[in-house]
């Protein structure tokens, strides 16, 4: 297949057998896929023109995944990035065309997401003809993933999968899960956070290294549909290191920390279940996780040691791994 832009074949991901019954659905930019669908949405709709200027939140991944579906339907893109946004994704936006305002460093998740939040509030009050894109809120940001669920769905048996992978905005996992429902209903979904994340009702555990970028948040995100998620995994910052280590060693797969926790994840739902297939999302690559995850592989936890705490609540969780039958339940209040 010859592609009309980069970004088309950026967000197309690949299917890969790890291991007996463990699968990678593994994208090289994985927010590619609902950038595209929805800005195509919204131009279809009327509701943006080209020209227009589209601003968003983000931690990373989105970043450049609007700037690139900008890039390829002539808008303008603003981004008021997180503290965490690295040299070379600034680079990629700058040359892009993006704008990019950065957060200063935070000594908290959650005072780094209030200031982006408070800054678009602000930018939006100065240029209220500026379309907020609201990948935390708009459900528009599902829409891509459901080309991926029919992939999924031509090569595998999907009767009994269970699909694991970070839970972030809502607009992945959760949106694949409905998806894949529509025809297989025993499709299982867990979902993988990290410790501090109000999602799930961690906020009270912090994590002492790092927060994994992504996959959680300290401020609620409409786009999570709890009641889609069966299990949960809390996974902290050594686990997840061990994880994306030791799937760069054993199976060639460079991906980022978000995709070390839910191969760590997979592979315990895979022993649990071993009847069962099991998806797990890579999100990303491992290139801005070079130098704290891959710099010094001898330092990460050996993956055989690790076992999750499980959990009947969340106020049991405890790092460096947890784990709990969330039984599509709603929200925690």
């Amino acid at each position: 297949m010859v592609y009309d832009h980069i970004a088309d074949a950026v967000g197309r991901p690949d299917l890969v057998r790890v291991d007996d019954g463990l699968i990678c659905l593994r994208f090289e930019t994985m927010k590619v896929v609902s950038a595209l669908a929805a800005v195509r949405e919204l131009l279809d709709r009327g509701v943006i023109r080209p020209g227009d200027t589209l601003l968003d939140s983000s931690s990373g991944i989105y970043a450049y995944a609007l700037a690139l579906a900008c890039h390829r339907h002539g808008l303008r893109c603003l981004i008021v990035g997180s503290t965490t946004v690295d040299a070379a994704l600034r680079a990629q936006l700058a040359v892009l065309g993006a704008r990019l305002e950065q957060m200063p460093p935070s000594a908290s998740l959650k005072l780094d997401q209030s200031r982006r939040v408070a800054r678009i509030r602000e930018i939006l009050a100065a240029h209220p003809e500026y379309h907020w894109m609201r990948q935390y809120h708009d459900r528009i940001h599902y829409l891509g993933y459901e080309a991926v669920a029919d992939r999924i769905r031509r090569e595998l048996d999907v009767r009994e999968l269970v699909l694991v992978g970070g839970v972030g905005s809502g607009a992945s996992t959760g949106a694949l899960a409905g998806y894949l429902r529509r025809r297989s209903p025993a499709v299982r979904l867990v979902g993988v956070q990290p410790f501090g994340s109000v999602t799930f009702g961690a906020e009270h555990v912090a994590d002492p290294d790092i927060i994994i970028a992504g996959i959680g948040s300290s401020i609620p995100f409409a786009n999570v549909a709890h009641e889609r998620y069966d299990t949960v995994h809390w996974v902290g910052f050594p686990a997840a290191r061990a994880g994306s280590v030791e799937l760069l060693r054993r199976h060639a797969v460079f991906a980022g920390l978000s995709t070390g926790a839910a191969y760590l994840a997979a592979c315990w739902e895979r022993r649990l279940r071993p009847d069962r297939p099991v998806l797990f999302v890579a999100a990303d690559t491992g290139h801005r996780y070079v130098d704290s995850v891959f710099a010094r592989p001898e330092e990460a936890p050996d993956l055989a040691g690790l076992t999750p705490r499980q959990v009947v609540t969340p106020d049991q969780l405890a790092l460096p791994w947890s784990r709990m039958d969330w039984g599509r339940r709603p929200a925690p209040r």
